[in-house]
Order: C-alpha cells, then structure tokens, then sequence
C-alpha cells in the first residue's frame, strides 16, 4: 500500500478513536492541561494521570508512551511540541521530532494505527500552516521508510486545520 494511501485526515474527537494509539499534545509535567491534552486525561481517566506521574516528564521534542485507560485507544503517545518563539528558536525541528519520535514509539511497540492532533497549533501558537507542513512531511517520511503501521490519522478538530490538511494532502496526490 503507498504511503499516502495510510493517512486519514478526519474532522473529529481524537479521544473518540478506536486506533492503538492517540498521540497528546502535552506539555512538559505530563499531568495534563489545556486543549487536547485535558480531553485526553478527562476521557482516560485518573489513571492516566497515576502513570504519568511515573514518568518523571518529557522534554520537549522527545516522547514517552501509556496505557490508554478508559478510552477506546489502547495507549496514549504523549508529545511536547515547542511554543513557537518566531521560528529561530529550532521549533520546526523540534515539531518534526515530536512526529518522528512519537511514530517510532508506535513501530517500536508493533502498534498498527496512529491518530494525531495539531502539535503546537494551540496556545503554543505555532504557525497552523507551518506545522501542517512538517507534520505532513514527517509522516510521510516515515511511511516511505517502515512498513509497520497500517493507518495514520490526522484527527482535526477545528475547521481552519481541517481545511488546510486537506489542501496541503491533496497537493501530494
């Protein structure tokens, strides 16, 4: 199957997937927050919390993996992407090691299906169109180089990024 036939960009609730991993767009402690990452810990639960608090944090541009809990995904991938600074700040290498490490946790533990948010797009204010871009980018690299995952999906929850992964999707075809 080619690697652009494996991405899915839906418009929907990324806590509502039935994929073996949804990533989180977290921030730093891991102990949940705004946006996605406090839907993500209120679907899951307390004990998502109880095992982040095992994890000591995460860095920013690295990775680290949990159990789902109580949401339909088997696990949660948690990401800290950067706050965007004007972009000299080496954010769109960070961003793209947000993907490329959260996909290699996923090949790493044989999942198959993977479900992304926007990384950073938030109150992290990072250029939307930007970090479609390096999220397309990374994604696909990765397809091309692994076999191992079946389906990556692009859950957007808002109309603008909706429409812009899309568009950018399209432009690959």
């Amino acid at each position: 199957m080619s690697s652009k036939k494996k991405i899915k960009i839906l418009k929907s609730d990324i806590t509502q997937l039935d994929v073996d991993a949804i990533v989180n767009a977290a921030n730093e402690s891991l102990l949940g927050g705004g946006g996605v990452d406090g839907a993500i810990h209120r679907a899951a639960g307390r004990e998502l919390l109880y095992e982040c608090e095992t994890l000591n944090g995460c860095k920013t541009g690295d990775a680290k993996i949990t159990k789902g809990y109580n949401l339909s995904a088997k696990h949660v991938i948690h990401t800290v992407g950067p706050i965007w600074r004007g972009g000299e700040n080496n954010e769109a290498e960070l961003l793209a090691n947000c993907y490329k490490k959260s996909l290699e946790l996923a090949a790493n533990n044989s999942l198959k299906t993977i479900a992304f948010p926007n990384i950073s797009t938030g109150i992290y204010g990072y250029p939307k169109s930007d970090a479609a871009e390096i999220a397309l980018n990374e994604v696909l690299r990765f397809l091309n180089h692994n076999e191992s995952l079946s389906k990556v999906i692009f859950a957007i929850f808002d109309d603008e990024n909706f429409e812009l992964y899309k568009k950018l999707y399209k432009n690959r075809v």
